[in-house]
């Protein structure tokens, strides 16, 4: 499988603990293994939430207010926060990282568009590790859930965006089932979807963890905006970022959106 240029994207549920502090064990292995893939000559572009979730754990709050501002002034923190952990893990590995924090003018527009396009291929160009985020701190819009919607979708608009070859999807679940797991000890998952039709829509069930702000409905949304844009996407389970590796060598590993 030829896959050169990967959008990876991360959820607040993978970086972080239940209790809302920061899986170092798990960031750290993330970070190894995209510096690994980067080292054999792919161009990675990681889509990270979290920054409200590590706000949150750093200010030793019990969970996300529900207040617009104090989510905005968490995010700044969390924000400067997650930087400061990307920073240092994928420098351990040799590798360089850029922070890229989008609204969504900055993609609705042709022009700046254009803008954003020629960074991350200037980036990924010069050999580093783009990392993406909604500008939370500005976009109010996002946090209240008119914006992008969720990182999911922000991710699927990105890879479209550099034209990459396949969305790689880490939550906290394993996939696609065909009635949730968590209820039905009998539930199967789907391996592959050729196709996202109502029925694969109605699977997908309600929201995600108290920590994120997405579900499987919105992985499917923004399985389903890439891949009729002609890119694979891949929902797998976060919990060990080595199942990267399953998707690169061809293996199969959670659910795969087949390109349409």
């Amino acid at each position: 499988m030829n896959l050169n240029r990967i959008v990876v994207k991360v959820g607040t549920s993978t970086l972080t603990y239940d209790n809302g502090k920061v899986n170092l064990r798990r960031i750290d292995k993330l970070c190894k293994v995209l510096s690994d893939l980067h080292n054999q000559g792919k161009e990675i572009i990681l889509v990270s939430s979290g920054a409200i979730g590590v706000g949150v754990g750093k200010m030793g709050l019990p969970k996300k207010p529900d207040s617009t501002p104090e989510k905005q002034a968490l995010a700044a923190i969390g924000q400067c926060e997650l930087m400061f952990m990307y920073d240092k893990l994928f420098g351990e590995y040799n590798n360089m990282v850029a922070q890229v924090l989008l609204t969504r003018d900055a993609v609705d527009s042709e022009h700046k568009k254009e803008n954003v396009l020629n960074t991350f291929n200037t980036l990924l160009s010069m050999g580093i590790i783009p990392i993406v985020n909604e500008n939370d701190t500005v976009a109010i819009d996002e946090l209240e859930g008119h914006n992008f919607g969720d990182n999911d979708m922000l991710s699927a608009i990105v890879a479209k965006l550099v034209g990459a070859d396949a969305l790689v999807i880490l939550t906290d679940i394993d996939g696609l089932y065909d009635s949730d797991p968590r209820k039905n000890k009998d539930a199967k998952r789907l391996e592959r979807v050729e196709r996202i039709t109502e029925d694969i829509e109605n699977m997908a069930g309600g929201t995600g963890s108290n920590r994120g702000t997405g579900g499987m409905t919105t992985k499917l949304q923004a399985a389903k905006y890439v891949t009729e844009s002609g890119i694979d996407c891949y929902v797998i389970c976060g919990d060990d970022p080595q199942h990267i590796y399953d998707v690169t060598d061809g293996k199969s590993v959670g659910t795969l959106f087949c390109k349409n």
